[in-house]
């Protein structure tokens, strides 16, 4: 290990300050995803039209969910594998390979010449990509500090914001250049025989960028392998010593000085499970945290399976809900953006069709218009909200809206013209500020809810394959719900069973409890022991919030 990198983890080790380095390389990495993946929704549905498969429109909006949940459906199968991997090699390496997965995943999505292609270049992304799971596990371990949580959990959500943002515009914008920028894009050229390339070859290289810095600045959090020599960060050390190296040394010995009179034993950690800084020096030998030899396969399997607590499975459970209608949401807009308007007379209140028939470049503004309002509710309403009345109140407050929501997106089509944009904003700002509020919320609690942090990345493997599958079944079952609509003149169809389905999750919510993390690493360590009880009271103090607060 250099003594760059020593240096660093020496701060680290003792400071209790918000994680902001660790969490801005996260940001980056995590950063890649949602550009690639948002980057298909303003064009996915004339990139099915363009493989001449059926010119039926209600078959494209079958074909288009089927693309999107490709990529979920592959995720499911593997997402518990990654999870389980993470907590035997580490996080990074399953952060690595997962962006590497996303950039092989695009650049053969945009070479697509049918839609047989497409569908494995998008299921190859999601099986080489764990990185939900992973990326929730990584940010438990690195804020410990309770006060931080609302405000560590807000940045992933609005990375995601801010990638849907860039994804939109990258794809609605660089989609069928040729038509698009006939004069920078000649007809017979690789982009005329691909239409779809330029908007993923351009999300490739975002991908390398975030897997470069992963590469070089990226800490392992992982409590038994944070402390092995990374060649990548001794890489990235060198690079910032060589460009900054007074500003480097300066920062790092007043911040050591900071240190130099803390009593002896006392630790802190911004990696460490604990919430509260103890006493380390005064534990007994077996209460020092277990070394890799000592946690063994037989001990880890049996805590594994005792961390599914009831709470824990709520939690799990009401993930792949909100993944599932939020998910077809998301897949069912787009479409009713391209559909074509209908001059028929509605039939109210039920039977009506017909939608916006918006451009590719209209769509993607759009959806990008979209991220920029959840960056806004993610990085200013969640924490003044989640703050004032707590996590479980926050959800549910939420979730409570989205069938309502459903119930009346359809209805936009019959209103004005003049009307029609104003109308697609306001649903817009309630969509993504529920989005905003109850995804961090419900990460929030799975994470407290969790006995142990060294099964964190099981359970996190295990939320991300529940949500993964129900990402991977919503599209298509929303597409063929959409086609029965369509051929039946019920436009609403989709968005009323998308409305059930919420309903069924804002009663889940009503179920569930908030829990606070109070585990010390003696405890954390005692975790793995076959002689304590893996939930312990003195652990895990639960803390009931039935109703919602004021």
């Amino acid at each position: 290990m250099s003594p760059s990198h020593a240096q660093h983890r020496r701060v680290q080790q003792h400071s209790s300050a918000f994680p902001t380095r660790q969490l801005f390389v996260l940001a980056l990495c995590r950063i890649c995803e949602p550009i690639a993946f948002m980057s298909i929704f303003p064009y996915v549905y004339y990139m099915i039209s363009s493989f001449h498969i059926t010119n039926d429109e209600k078959q494209i909006s079958l074909y288009a969910g089927m693309v999107t949940s490709a990529f979920a459906f592959a995720e499911f199968s593997t997402g518990v594998l990654w999870g389980r991997l993470s907590d035997k090699v580490g996080r990074k390496p399953i952060l690595l390979m997962g962006l590497a997965g996303t950039g092989i995943s695009m650049i053969a999505f945009g070479f697509s010449p049918n839609l047989t292609t497409a569908l494995i270049a998008r299921a190859l992304g999601g099986l080489l990509n764990g990185n939900i799971g992973v990326l929730q596990t990584t940010v438990a371990e690195v804020v410990t500090v309770e006060a931080h949580q609302a405000r560590a959990y807000s940045i992933m959500p609005f990375v995601w914001c801010l990638g849907s943002i860039v994804g939109s515009g990258l794809g609605g914008t660089l989609a069928d250049p040729v038509r698009n920028y006939p004069g920078y894009f000649e007809h017979g050229s690789l982009f005329d025989k691909f239409p779809y390339l330029l908007p993923n070859l351009v999300c490739a290289g975002v991908v390398i960028f975030g897997m470069v810095v992963g590469i070089l600045f990226l800490e392992e959090t992982h409590e038994d392998h944070k402390d092995r020599r990374d060649y990548g960060l001794d890489i990235g050390d060198w690079l910032l010593d060589f460009f900054r190296p007074n500003q480097i040394d300066e920062k790092a010995g007043e911040t050591l000085a900071l240190f130099e009179d803390v009593p002896p034993g006392y630790s802190s950690s911004e990696s460490s499970p604990a919430l509260n800084p103890i006493l380390v020096g005064e534990l007994p030998n077996e209460a020092q945290p277990a070394s890799p030899q000592l946690a063994g396969s037989s001990r880890r399997d049996a805590a594994v399976s005792n961390a599914f607590t009831w709470q824990v499975c709520l939690n799990i459970v009401g993930y792949g809900i909100l993944a599932y209608h939020t998910i077809s949401a998301e897949q069912l807009l787009p479409v009713l953006f391209s559909l074509p308007e209908s001059h028929e007379a509605p039939n109210l209140p039920f039977q009506f069709s017909g939608g916006f028939a918006l451009p590719t470049k209209v769509i993607g503004f759009i959806l990008s218009a979209q991220g920029f309002i959840q960056m806004f509710a993610t990085l200013f309403v969640f924490p003044f909200v989640n703050r004032k009345i707590g996590s479980l109140a926050t959800f549910r407050l939420v979730i409570l809206s989205y069938p309502i929501l459903y119930l009346v997106v359809p209805y936009l089509t019959l209103v004005p013209t003049a009307l029609r944009m104003p109308c697609i904003y306001f649903v817009l700002v309630w969509k993504v500020t529920a989005q905003a509020l109850s995804y961090p919320s419900l990460a929030i609690m799975l994470a407290n809810a969790a006995p142990s942090k060294k099964v964190l990345g099981t359970l996190n493997g295990v939320a991300a394959s529940s949500a993964s599958l129900c990402r991977a079944f919503g599209p298509t079952l929303s597409g063929l719900v959409q086609s029965l609509g369509l051929s039946v003149g019920v436009l609403g169809l989709p968005w009323w069973a998308n409305s059930f389905v919420a309903l069924i999750g804002a009663v889940l919510s009503l179920r569930m409890v908030e829990e606070k993390r109070r585990y010390s690493k003696a405890q954390e360590a005692n975790l793995d022991s076959e002689d304590l009880p893996f939930l312990d009271a003195d652990v895990l103090e639960s803390v009931p919030s039935e109703d919602l607060r004021n």
